[in-house]
Order: structure tokens, then C-alpha cells, then sequence
């Protein structure tokens, strides 16, 4: 007579282990997955694909395209990854360095992470002023129209960038670039050590960015700011703004460990 418990324990066990792979499969690049592609990937039959993506959609720990019914990863896994955040890198070690720049550059500050097609705002500072403004924590940015993206995307595997072309990059303005102006910017972006996008997500507003390097060297998000056109990049980037970004982000890179940068900017 078969053990009954033994076989529901297994069965869970093996549903776990095949939650666990999907999601590490969907946060292997930033392209959207459908329920076919992941099954092929991960040799599962498509049903059982399916069937798991609804309870990890129920929790929030993946999110389906509407446009194109694909999957990627969802905020709630953001939620689950605060006290990480908080406790072991990038958000904690980024507070002071942060605020710093929000007073030098007299702009709001974004320090963010790459999830999926999008940069996830991981700690936000408003600008050192007395206007409305709006928490921007948990706010997803188009990764291939905003500095924080191009910043860890230029830093990025090959791969990585590969995913995210393979498929049309969302237009948002007329001046968000296509995939091939995008790789363009990439070698430039790593001699200076800071990436910039004009009017490129939002007409109106840009932003420049420099990556955050672990102790591996690994671009593992960026700190940036964001405010008016005319005022942070009127033609050129405003002067001592870039030098003040990445003067940022190498102080964040330290104190995870990074021993080596990309170049220094003029001031």
C-alpha cells in the first residue's frame, strides 16, 4: 500500500523546486516569458507551467504582460527582498551617499535595481526643496530609458542586453532610443562611469546615473538623479553634476567592496 503522506510531501517538495526554477529562469534576463517558453526551458510539460504561475501570480511574486500575456517577475518578491535590502546592501549603504547628492546636486535622488525589463526604485530622496513631490519607492522605470538602467546595463553580461533587444523596446517619447542607439551608448557610458537619457521616458524630465559595483565587480544597481531638462541637462550636462553622481556611486561601490571603477568625469 503506497505511503500517502510520504507522496504529498514529495509532490510538494517537487512543486517548490519547480516554483523556485521558474523564477530563477524569468530573472535571468529582462525579457518577458511566456508559458511556453518557460516549459521548453525548463523541460516542464506546459500545464504544470501554467498551473504554478497562477499561484506565484496570486502572490505576487510574478506579474503577466496584459498586451502579450508573457510573465516576468512580480513587486511582491521586492517586498519579500526589503529586509535584505535593507539589512545587507545596497539600500542601507546608500542612504548617506544619497542624501549627500540630493543637497549637491539640489535635485531628487533615485538609487535603483534592474527586475526584469524595469529598474525597481529601491530608495528615493526628494529634492532639498518645498514643492509637492511623490515617494517614488517601488516605482518601476523603463530600463532602456532611464540613466539608472543604461548605467547597470552598459555593466551588464552580454546576454542580458541580448534578451532585452531581442524584442522591440518600448517607445515612450520620440527620443527614447531603439535597441541599436542603445548598445551605442554602452562603451561611452563605461569610459565616463555615468549614463544620461533627455526626454527619452518622460518630455520634460532626464536624469544621469552611475553604476553601483559589488565586491565582485558586479553592477549590482545605480544611484542618479532626476528632475527638469532645462535645468540638469539644458544642452550638456549641468557642470559638476556628473563628477557629483559619480562621486555617488563609488561611494556606495565601496563600502560593498569594490575595489576598481569606470573612468572619472570632468567637472
Amino acid at each position: 500500500m503506497p505511503n500517502t503522506a510520504h507522496s504529498t510531501r514529495r509532490g510538494g517538495i517537487q512543486s517548490i523546486d519547480r516554483a523556485a526554477r521558474i523564477l530563477k529562469t524569468l530573472a535571468s534576463g529582462p525579457r518577458r516569458l511566456g508559458v511556453t517558453e518557460l516549459a521548453q526551458r525548463l523541460e516542464l510539460a506546459v500545464p504544470t507551467v501554467h498551473g504554478l504561475l497562477q499561484t506565484l501570480q496570486a502572490h505576487g511574486f510574478v506579474e503577466q504582460d496584459r498586451d502579450s500575456d508573457k510573465y516576468q517577475l512580480g513587486a511582491g518578491l521586492l517586498q519579500l527582498g526589503n529586509s535584505y535590502l535593507d539589512l545587507n546592501e545596497l539600500r542601507g549603504r546608500s542612504i548617506v551617499h544619497a542624501e549627500r547628492l540630493a543637497m549637491r546636486a539640489d535635485a531628487a535622488v533615485r538609487v535603483g535595481v534592474m527586475h526584469g525589463p524595469s529598474v525597481i526604485v529601491v530608495h528615493h530622496v526628494f529634492r532639498p526643496d518645498a514643492t509637492l513631490q511623490i515617494l517614488e519607492v517601488g516605482a518601476q522605470l523603463p530600463v532602456h530609458a532611464s540613466a539608472l538602467g543604461k548605467a547597470i546595463l552598459a555593466f551588464s553580461p552580454d546576454e542580458v542586453v541580448d534578451d532585452l533587444t531581442s524584442e522591440d523596446l518600448p517607445r515612450l517619447t520620440g527620443r527614447t532610443l531603439g535597441a541599436r542607439e542603445l548598445r551605442a551608448e554602452f562603451p561611452g557610458v563605461r569610459e565616463r562611469g555615468f549614463a544620461r537619457e533627455r526626454d527619452e521616458a518622460v518630455l520634460g524630465e532626464s536624469s544621469v546615473a552611475g553604476p553601483i559595483f559589488d565586491h565582485l565587480g558586479h553592477a549590482v544597481g545605480a544611484i542618479g538623479v532626476v528632475g527638469d531638462t532645462e535645468r540638469l541637462i539644458p544642452r550638456t550636462i549641468a557642470k559638476g553634476l556628473a563628477a557629483a553622481v559619480t562621486e555617488a556611486a563609488r561611494g556606495v561601490s565601496r563600502e560593498l567592496g569594490a575595489r576598481s571603477w569606470p573612468g572619472t568625469p570632468a567637472a
